[in-house]
């Protein structure tokens, strides 16, 4: 049950704690006058008489959430203040007066998570910033954002897209705005071409990490776009994890002190934009058409297992968006090792109905794969790709689906899911095979070791697909684990 306690009482003030008590919670109150006291009794809250600003006034309790919503701005502005002082963990949220001056708005907004400005806004939000499942889910991200003692590590998954990316710096810039230092922090490379021109165009700082010990400085991790450590990123998978925010929903249960998992929205940056949006805290350029970008990604341009979430984040970025810079992001020039694999597929493909499943042997940027399965739904007659190759000791497969009554995740997972990592979406999936005993073949031409990964994945896909599993029909949570990048 989380605790409240409310510091004054105007007339905005009582009608939250009133909504409140209605929806069977029992917040405590300290209010200055023994009339406030009794309506609020009245009311069914525990209220006492005393100087909302004074700590000695202040319940013997752990606090969750403070509510300073008195009248007068400047008994506000003293209240904000201690009790950010006696409570530092807690979520913070303080009503202004439409008199109150410049001066003690400053002063307010800056102890406080959320202001409620009488000038801009209605009484329904006002009842709103103190329930719902969203302020609560603010709140705790607070609390444990400001328990970390010294920097965060906000890791991406592996090689990450750019839903990974833009929400590592959105998390990055709400755990600053709280007094925490924190990087976005990645393992593996950044190597799809637009994922390059997002972060050189949008001169994103990200650090690129080779090893569990370079994060040893670090007093907190957090996952974005992931949910466990050591499945999709170089993290021991014993790793304490103190934030986890996903999309994905995972197989298996996920451990960490503060765990955001919505299946529900197409991207993780959309819960990042709802985070900023409900702390009111105004994305910049840089860090909203990154936001953006990754929603538009992640959603196929809203086709692909978008919601209403989806779209309101994206309403709410648009006004601070580069659209110049977005423009750019989207159209970069193919390179010579795409095309060259691209041309491999071709090659190699093997096509059975509107299945379409070929192999390109060793690879040095495994991208390329992705990019070539999302090339190849354009032959006429395919509906089904699968694209796979090799490099360091293990086999990376991308596959795509177009108008396809398959779910191509399950399918993948079935097909490989056996002999390595592999899910997704119904439309985009991927997998990762370590070549195991098959390296050994590495002493032989490329062109032997590619023939043997095309014997076992080709057929295992191929033999999956005639008992695959349907799509789902909603966005409810499904049960499955995502452990690599579905762009892969």
């Amino acid at each position: 049950m989380v605790s409240r306690l409310v510091l004054g009482c105007g007339s905005v003030g009582r009608r939250v704690v009133e909504s409140l008590s209605t929806r069977g919670e029992s917040p405590r109150a300290v209010v200055a006058d023994e009339s406030q006291a009794e309506t609020l009794r009245e009311a069914g809250v525990e209220a006492t008489v005393g100087d909302p600003a004074d700590p000695a006034a202040y319940p013997e309790m752990d606090v969750d959430v403070v509510l300073v919503f008195g009248d007068d701005a400047a008994t506000n502005r003293r209240a904000a203040a201690r009790a950010r002082d006696r409570f530092p963990a807690a979520y913070l949220a303080a009503f202004v007066d439409r008199n109150a001056d410049d001066a003690d708005r400053r002063a307010i907004r800056d102890v406080a998570d959320d202001v409620v400005d009488a000038r801009s806004l209605l009484t329904d939000h006002v009842t709103g910033v103190a329930t719902g499942h969203a302020a609560t889910r603010i709140h705790h991200l607070l609390r444990v954002l400001r328990s970390i003692d010294g920097s965060l590590a906000v890791v991406m998954h592996d090689n990450p897209d750019p839903d990974a990316i833009a929400s590592a710096i959105a998390l990055v810039r709400i755990a600053r705005t709280v007094g925490v230092d924190a990087d976005p922090c990645y393992f593996g490379d950044i190597s799809h071409q637009e994922n390059r021109a997002l972060v050189n165009l949008l001169d994103l700082n990200l650090r690129n990490v080779t090893s569990p010990d370079d994060l040893a400085e670090y007093g907190g991790i957090a996952l974005v776009d992931h949910s466990r450590p050591g499945v999709n990123d170089g993290l021991d998978e014993d790793t304490d994890v103190d934030v986890v925010v996903d999309h994905h929903p995972p197989r298996a249960p996920i451990e960490a002190r503060y765990v955001d998992l919505r299946s529900e929205a197409g991207a993780t940056s959309t819960l990042l934009t709802e985070h900023l949006k409900r702390l009111a805290i105004e994305p910049d350029e840089q860090l909203a058409t990154a936001l953006l970008y990754g929603i538009r990604i992640d959603t196929r341009n809203f086709t692909r297992e978008a919601g209403e979430a989806d779209f309101e984040a994206a309403a709410f970025l648009v006004p601070y968006v580069d659209t110049e810079i977005l423009e750019k992001v989207e159209s970069p020039s193919t390179s010579a090792e795409v095309v060259e694999t691209l041309a491999r597929a071709i090659r190699n493909r093997r096509v059975r109905d509107d299945v379409l499943a070929t192999g390109v042997g060793a690879i040095r940027n495994r991208d390329a794969l992705a990019q070539a399965a999302e090339h190849l739904l354009n032959m006429e007659g395919i509906r089904i790709t699968l694209v796979y190759g090799f490099m360091e000791g293990t086999v990376y497969a991308s596959a795509r689906a177009r108008g396809a009554d398959v779910d191509l995740g399950e399918t993948l997972r079935d097909a490989l899911g056996s002999i390595g990592n592999a899910g997704g979406h119904a439309d985009m999936a991927g997998a990762q095979i370590p070549l195991g005993i098959l390296s050994n073949v590495g002493d032989q031409a490329d062109e032997s070791l590619a023939s043997v990964v095309d014997d076992v994945v080709a057929q295992r896909f191929f033999e999956a697909l005639e008992t695959a599993p349907r799509p789902p029909v909603s966005t409810e949570e499904i049960a499955f684990e995502f452990p690599f990048d579905e762009r892969s």
